[in-house]
This record gives C-alpha cells, sequence and structure tokens, in this order.
C-alpha cells in the first residue's frame, strides 16, 4: 500500500481517502523507484476526435502490479468520463493494456461504462488496444458558443419536470415561458418533438424573426445529437435511435434551417457563469439530484468533452460506497449530490422514515440546518471537506481559475457551509489552488 497523509477528515466519513493525495503517493513512489516506464493513452471517437495523456508507471513487476492496477485504471476512467471515446490506445506497457482490455469485457468490471459511454453515447463497444508504434496525435475541437446577444434569438431548456424558454432581441428578455411536462416515463418520442415545438412557438410568438435558437439539457449531447439523457429513458431503444437522436436536425429544419445548438445543461452553466463574471477557465458544478458539471476553456470557448463528473472517481479507498446505476465505487455522486445527503444521515444520527423519498430527505436537512441542527451541520461539513480534495483531483486535468457551484444540495446556509470546507481543504493542503 501507499502512506497518504491528510491534514482534514471529514467528521462523518473518516475513511475517506482522496484521489488527490493517493495520486501524489504513488507518483511520489514512482519517482523514488528505479525502471519507472512511460505509459502514452488514447481515447478516439469514431469521428475522429483524440484525446491523449501521458503519465509515468511503476516498474511492470508483480510486486507493483496492484498500484499500477488501481492507479491506470481509474485514470482512465476519469479520462473516460470527462473526455469521452470508444478506443482506449495504451503505449507502453503492454501488461497494463491487457489489464484494461479485462476491465472493458462485456463481463469485465467496466462493463456499464463499455456500453453506454462506448456504444450508447459513440457508437460502439469500448476497445482496449496496446500501441506498438506511435499513438495517434490529439485531436479536438472547442467552440466559442452562445455569448450572442444581438438580433432575435430563443433560447430554452428542458428538465424533468418542465420545459422553459425565453424570447431575446438585442440581449433584452421580452418574452419567458415555463410549461409542465412529465417526459421521463413517456414511450412515444413524438410527445418530445411536440413539446419543445410548443416551446419554441410559444417564444416565437413575440420576435419579428429568429436569427438563432439554442437549448441546454440534462444528458449528453454530441453534434446537436442526444446520446443518452434521463429525459428519455422511457423511449426503447429502436425508437430513440429512430426519431431521438436526430430530434434537434429536425426541429432546425422545422425552423428554416436557423443556427440552433443543444448543450448540455452543465456547460450552459459554465457559459453563463463565465459570461457574468467576465472570466474564462472556468468549472461549473452542480449539487443536486446527481452531479452535473461543465467547462469553460482559458480562451472562453466550450469543449467536445464530456464533463460528467458524477461518474469520476474521488475516493480510493477499497470499501467506498458504491453507485447504485453503474456499481462502480468511489465516484463523485455518492458525495455531492442528494445521494450524499442520504448516505451521510445514518451517521449524523439524523432518522427519518424509511419510506420518505431521497428529495424530502434533503428538504428535512435543509430545515434542520435552517433551525441549527449541530447534527445537520455536520453532514454539509462533510460534502465541503471531500469536495475540497475533489477540486485540488479535477484540478490535475482542468485548467481552473474560476468555478461556479450550485444546486440545490447548496442551498440555504448548508451551501456556505460546504464552501467555507472546501476552501479550508484548499488553504492547508493546496495553497497555490487556493489562491
Amino acid at each position: 500500500g501507499l502512506e497518504v497523509q491528510m491534514r482534514h477528515r471529514p467528521v462523518l466519513d473518516p475513511g475517506f481517502l482522496p484521489a488527490v493525495l493517493w495520486n501524489r503517493a504513488y507518483h511520489a513512489r514512482v519517482r523514488a523507484t528505479g525502471g519507472s516506464v512511460e505509459l502514452g493513452i488514447a481515447l478516439v471517437r469514431q469521428d475522429g476526435t483524440t484525446f491523449t495523456h501521458k503519465t509515468r508507471i511503476l516498474p511492470p513487476t508483480a510486486a507493483h502490479s496492484e498500484l499500477n492496477r488501481k492507479y491506470v485504471e481509474r485514470l482512465v476512467k476519469l479520462l473516460l468520463w470527462q473526455k469521452g471515446g470508444c478506443t482506449i490506445l495504451i503505449k507502453g506497457c503492454d501488461p497494463v493494456a491487457r489489464m484494461l482490455a479485462a476491465a472493458y469485457t462485456e463481463k469485465g468490471l467496466r462493463s456499464f461504462d463499455r456500453d453506454l459511454v462506448g456504444r450508447r453515447m459513440f457508437g460502439q463497444f469500448i476497445e482496449v488496444k496496446a500501441v506498438r508504434g506511435k499513438l495517434p496525435p490529439a485531436h479536438e475541437t472547442s467552440q466559442p458558443l452562445g455569448r450572442h446577444l444581438d438580433g432575435c434569438r430563443i433560447g430554452f431548456d428542458l428538465g424533468g419536470s418542465d420545459r422553459k424558454c425565453a424570447a431575446v432581441v438585442d440581449g433584452k428578455v421580452v418574452f419567458s415561458d415555463e410549461v409542465v411536462w412529465n417526459p421521463y416515463f413517456e414511450k412515444d418520442p413524438f410527445y418530445h418533438f411536440q413539446g419543445i415545438n410548443d416551446t419554441l412557438r410559444r417564444a416565437a410568438a413575440h420576435l419579428p424573426r429568429i436569427d438563432g435558437i439554442g437549448g441546454s439539457a440534462a444528458g449528453v449531447y454530441v453534434n446537436n445529437e442526444p446520446r443518452v439523457g434521463s429525459l428519455y429513458r422511457g423511449i426503447a431503444e429502436p425508437d430513440f435511435d429512430r426519431h431521438i437522436r436526430g430530434i434537434f436536425h429536425a426541429l432546425r429544419s422545422w425552423w428554416g434551417g436557423v443556427p440552433f445548438d443543444v448543450v448540455n445543461d452543465g456547460e450552459v452553466t459554465a457559459l453563463a457563469g463565465s459570461m457574468s463574471m467576465k472570466a474564462n477557465a472556468v468549472l461549473g458544478y452542480s449539487m443536486g439530484t446527481s452531479v452535473a458539471a461543465g467547462y469553460v476553456t482559458p480562451d472562453g470557448n466550450i469543449t467536445s468533452w464530456l464533463n460528467e463528473l458524477a461518474f469520476v472517481p474521488i475516493d480510493y479507498r477499497d470499501d467506498a460506497p458504491a453507485d447504485e446505476w453503474s456499481g462502480d465505487i468511489g465516484c463523485g455522486v455518492q458525495y455531492f449530490s442528494q445521494q450524499a445527503v442520504n448516505r451521510l444521515l445514518p451517521a449524523s444520527g439524523i432518522e427519518v422514515p424509511a419510506e420518505m423519498p431521497i428529495a424530502e430527505r434533503l428538504v428535512q436537512v435543509h430545515k434542520l440546518m435552517a433551525e441549527g441542527d449541530p447534527r445537520a451541520r455536520k453532514i454539509y461539513e462533510t460534502i465541503g471537506t471531500c469536495y475540497g480534495y475533489a477540486i485540488a483531483h479535477y484540478a490535475e486535468y482542468y485548467d481552473i481559475q474560476n468555478m461556479l457551484v450550485l444546486g440545490r444540495v447548496t442551498s440555504g446556509e448548508g451551501g456556505e457551509v460546504i464552501l467555507a470546507g472546501a476552501q479550508q481543504v484548499l488553504k492547508a493542503e493546496f495553497p497555490a489552488l487556493a489562491d
């Protein structure tokens, strides 16, 4: 094992093992050990988009195999959910390539990712290959999306319980609207087309013409196509492929081919934060039902990355809590969402009826916090400490100069406690980052 020293322990979750500190201990071991090996990793999509990453690992001997396995498997998991791809190329260590290939088989440890990121998002099951020659060069795009406030524009947002829209003329909102809908269990794809089109019509009625349409929605969007999204969970896969994948291309045609962009709601949040702060290199992070994130580069662009930080591991202990959807352990959703609040209830001593839904449990904790209950405060303190270490981990893979933190979990005084706890960790352990 590795000796990991940490200055702050989460009060209700003392076994927490921060990924950032474990990785630093691993890198220190690599530097102190002769014969370390350079490892090259590339994630490739079918359209040629390629992300590359270089690192060093311990010599690939039996004595180091467990540390190398943990380091590389967790790193690739992070890169996969941060960037996205369906072919993973490994250069420099065949045993590591074989270990990863086994993890990403149909019955392997990462079968969930193999299917969801590979097949559902990028069109083929994830494949891991060892590379003898050179890795392909990095090839990625970013776009200066949004920031256009001139002319007559429509903005819309698709949530799980409502559709929102705004009609905007030269940056001024002339009409806004919110309509209740219930897409989650809807089996008919035309429910979605008609609902979104109805929202666009409402906004268009207040504009003399339309110069552009921009939308945000929960889920993964690649080239204006939904690939995975909770909004469409009721739709059978053949209907999804036939009618939902191209829904925004169809809507664009319906509206005369005007510029029409739809992206993940996390990206839009980061973009809005960047515009309101007049700053770039922004990581937007929402703690709600799950975790949503978005990123604006130092150049002020949004990327084609996934930024699905709910699935990124931030706790490296061997018995970390498991996510009930992916089955993986130690991932962000269990620490920074309403599921995290629910998970910490027993340790806090707060009792709730077994049949109480998770969303209502969060409301209950908010209420207790507002009443000054120390048990509720400990839940937020725990989340804050874990978050400080998670931010430092994210900062190894994102250039972050500004952060925007929001979501239901952060409302009220609890949110202040979370941010204060995170700041405390950053100041004590990562002073350069805290600045």
